[in-house]
């Protein structure tokens, strides 16, 4: 058998400057809501949680909600959710296109925030429903989610990161007020893997990394735990080459991703292989698991 091939993890950073403008308008309005609901990629847990985050919420009630549930790994997900509530943090799993684990998001949400709307009435002031603050990096899912539970198209959606600017406030019916924030990342991603993967679901702009480099990386992880989705998808007859530019060579020339002379175009197969994965055409992937045993 051949050798694995090494790949260099590139370090990968984005942090343009409406994002520290964006970090403000969080903390400036964090006195208005009752309650914090931190969207993370269900894909990626880990890589989507952004670690300021604590440090900016303090001891505001928080519920963690893992979006593109469709997208990830059904067992994972589970494995999440008993990881999150060993460490007593409340979370649920939602896939905001459909709607699905919308109901459990709200129920949860409104009895996180009861204890703060009662203390508001008891001090004299008129019963009013839960406010929540959204908060997430960009392209987790923000603006769709909020776009579901509304019903509307209210906010702006796009597939291109760092789209939603500005605050804004969505009533959802009568007993809950959600405060829609920019997406934030943080200002240095200590550890080159988390970068990695925010590259792979798309939460990093494309236009400020290596593409082939970080493609080539992501084939290889899909080759080690999802072969037979790949081998599917790409409709590939042979086994999974071990050198990943040899498998982007494959996927583009089952593609049709040819150029005059016959040659392939590697852009236009790296194109391919994101839109797949990140679309879920691949199937459901998990690329991140929780850490075994309970978390202190």
């Amino acid at each position: 058998m051949e050798r694995e091939e090494r790949l260099d993890v590139p370090n990968l950073q984005w942090f343009p400057g409406h994002m520290k403008k964006a970090q403000r308008l969080i903390e400036e309005n964090l006195k208005l809501v009752d309650v914090v609901l931190e969207l993370l990629d269900a894909r990626v847990p880990v890589a989507s949680a952004n670690p300021m985050l604590a440090e900016i919420i303090k001891d505001k009630p928080r519920l963690v909600v893992l979006n593109k549930s469709d997208l990830a790994d059904p067992a994972a997900t589970k494995a999440w959710l008993e990881s999150l509530a060993s460490r007593g943090l409340k979370a649920v799993a939602v896939d905001a296109q459909k709607g699905k684990g919308l109901k459990a998001l709200v129920r949860e949400a409104e009895e996180l925030a009861r204890p703060r709307a009662e203390k508001f009435v008891k001090a004299g002031g008129k019963a009013r429903a839960a406010r929540c603050m959204i908060l997430g990096i960009p392209n987790v899912g923000k603006s769709s989610l909020i776009n579901r539970l509304a019903g509307a198209a209210r906010t702006k959606t796009a597939d291109k990161p760092g789209v939603t600017r500005a605050k804004q406030w969505v009533k959802i019916g009568s007993s809950l007020d959600l405060l829609d924030t920019p997406g934030i990342l943080w200002p240095k991603f200590e550890d080159k893997e988390v970068g990695l993967r925010l590259a792979f679901t798309g939460a990093i702009n494309d236009n400020i990394y290596d593409r082939e480099a970080v493609v080539l990386i992501l084939l290889q992880v899909l080759g080690k735990r999802y072969a037979e989705r790949l081998r599917e998808r790409f409709k590939l007859k042979e086994d999974i080459p071990e050198r990943p530019m040899e498998l982007l060579a494959l996927i583009g020339r089952n593609r049709g991703c040819l150029v005059k002379g016959g040659e392939i175009d590697l852009e236009k197969a790296q194109n391919i292989v994101l839109q797949e994965f990140r679309s879920g055409r691949l199937g459901s992937v998990t690329l991140e698991m929780p850490p075994e045993g309970k978390k202190e």
